[in-house]
C-alpha cells in the first residue's frame, strides 16, 4: 500500500508556504505507508540556487563534494548538504554534467534526482520523522510531491523509495503494479537505457523519460504509457513546467484531485487535501479511468 500527494501552486504568494502545505498533506497519507518516504520539491532557491544544478545522491562518501569538484571543468565550487540518507550537491554546471561527475567520482553512490529546479530526498522510516529530517516545513517553491510506502514486494530501504527521478527535473510516483514491466525493460535496454533497480516503477519512469526525450509532451507520454503498460496504477508525474495525473482503465487505486484558482493538488485520500487554503471553493473530483490530467506552470 502506498500514499501519494502532490501540490502545484499557481499563485506566487503561496510559494513560501509550499513546505508547510506539503507537510500537512503528508500527515493525511502517512498511515498508507509508514515504512519510508520520498519527497521532491521544485523552486527552492536555498536548496537549488538559481544558475546552478542539484543532484541528489544516496550512499555518498563524505568527501564527495571535493572529488566531484576536481572532475568538473574549471573546478567550480560544489556545495554539499546532507539530510538523513540523502546528500544534495549543487554546482554552477548542468545537471547532467554534475550527475556524470558524481558517478565517476563515486561509482558506489546512486544518483536519485537531478535538475535545475528540483531537489529529491529519500529515506526509510516514518514519514513524519523524515519530513523533519528533510526540513520539509521550511521549503519554499512552486511544486512538490511525496510518496509514502508500505513495502510488499521489495526491501525497505532508501533505494526503493519513490519518486523515481530519472530525467532532468522529472519525477514519477506510483501506486500499483505494472505486470509487463520486464518485457518493456528489455525493449528499453535494447535502446540503450540503463536501470538502477529491478523495480517496476523505475521502468515506468524511464519509459516516460524516453518519451519526453523523444519530444512528446507530458500528456502524450502518459497516453503512450497507458497503451504500452499492463497493470493497475495511479501515477503522478512532475516536470520543470508540468504536473500530471493518470489512472489505468480499471482505476482500482485511489486518487482525488482538487483544483483551485490558486493551486492544484492530488492525493490518495481526501483527508490529505482537507486543510489546503480555500479547499471549500475548490473543484474536487476523482480522476476518470484512463484519462490524463495535466497542468502547466
Amino acid at each position: 500500500m502506498c500514499g501519494i500527494i502532490g501540490l502545484h501552486l499557481r499563485d506566487p504568494e503561496l510559494h513560501p508556504m509550499l513546505g508547510r502545505l506539503l507537510d500537512d498533506m503528508l500527515c493525511g497519507v502517512s498511515e498508507r505507508g509508514p515504512d519510508s518516504v520520498g519527497v521532491a520539491v521544485y523552486g527552492d532557491d536555498r536548496r537549488n540556487p538559481g544558475g546552478q544544478a542539484a543532484v541528489s545522491v544516496l550512499r555518498a562518501p563524505g568527501d564527495l563534494d571535493r572529488s566531484v569538484a576536481a572532475l568538473l571543468p574549471g573546478t567550480p565550487d560544489v556545495t554539499a548538504s546532507r539530510a538523513g540518507d540523502t546528500t544534495v550537491l549543487t554546482a554552477p554546471v548542468t545537471g547532467e554534467t554534475l550527475a556524470a561527475a558524481v558517478t565517476a567520482a563515486a561509482p558506489e553512490a546512486l544518483v536519485v534526482g537531478r535538475g535545475d529546479d528540483v531537489v529529491v530526498y529519500k529515506g526509510a522510516g516514518h514519514p513524519q520523522d523524515l519530513a523533519r529530517t528533510y526540513g520539509l516545513r521550511e521549503v519554499s517553491g512552486w511544486q512538490g510531491l511525496a510518496h509514502t510506502r508500505m513495502a510488499t514486494e521489495s526491501a525497505i530501504n532508501p533505494e526503493g523509495c519513490h519518486p523515481y527521478s530519472v530525467g532532468p527535473d522529472q519525477c514519477l510516483v506510483h501506486n500499483g503494479s505494472f505486470s509487463n514491466h520486464a518485457t518493456i525493460r528489455r525493449e528499453l535496454e535494447r535502446r540503450g537505457v540503463t536501470f538502477d533497480s529491478e523495480n517496476d516503477t523505475e521502468v515506468g519512469a524511464r519509459f516516460v523519460a524516453a518519451c519526453l526525450a523523444d519530444g512528446d509532451d507530458l500528456e502524450k507520454a502518459l497516453l503512450r504509457l497507458g497503451e504500452t503498460f499492463d497493470g493497475f496504477y495511479t501515477l503522478l508525474v512532475t516536470t520543470a513546467d508540468g504536473f500530471a495525473v493518470v489512472r489505468d482503465e480499471i482505476a482500482c487505486k485511489p486518487a482525488v484531485i482538487a483544483e483551485h484558482p490558486r493551486w492544484v493538488a492530488m492525493a490518495s485520500e481526501f483527508r490529505a487535501l482537507a486543510e489546503l487554503p480555500g479547499i471549500g471553493e475548490a473543484r474536487i473530483f476523482e480522476p476518470d479511468p484512463g484519462k490524463v490530467y495535466t497542468w502547466q506552470r
